[in-house]
């Protein structure tokens, strides 16, 4: 039997019936770089080795599922719940925190360990 080679994580796409409203949030709140756009069907932003694509809903031939959760790196959890809005956040710990993008995703915030790079 042929072995597999590992599959390497490039991206996440969610759905939303306001890409507009997503599109702000990623940008202005998360604060990431949009790569590229083509409007009223996707918005793709950079997040260094990975990306994250907005979908409008129905703009696809293969729909996903509603549940999607995006994990995000910082630097200094406490800094990045402070600049984002501490009563944005749904849920927080020591080092992670949970807040939603306009349509419910989560978005999971980890404190990154000193030894990694971001």
């Amino acid at each position: 039997m042929a072995e597999i080679a590992a599959a390497r994580f490039l991206g996440a796409g969610l759905y939303f019936d306001n890409l507009d409203e997503a599109k702000t949030f990623y940008s202005q709140t998360l604060g990431l770089k949009l790569a590229d756009h083509q409007p009223g069907h996707f918005a793709k932003f950079d997040s260094g080795t990975s990306f994250v694509t907005l979908e409008q809903k129905r703009s696809e031939t293969y729909p996903s599922k509603d549940k999607a959760t995006l994990f995000f790196a910082v630097a200094d959890l406490e800094a990045a719940k402070t600049a984002i809005g501490a009563d944005r956040f749904v849920q927080s710990e020591a080092n992670w925190a949970v807040l939603h993008d306009p349509e419910g995703h989560n978005i999971l915030l980890l404190q990154r360990d000193s030894s990694q790079r971001l």
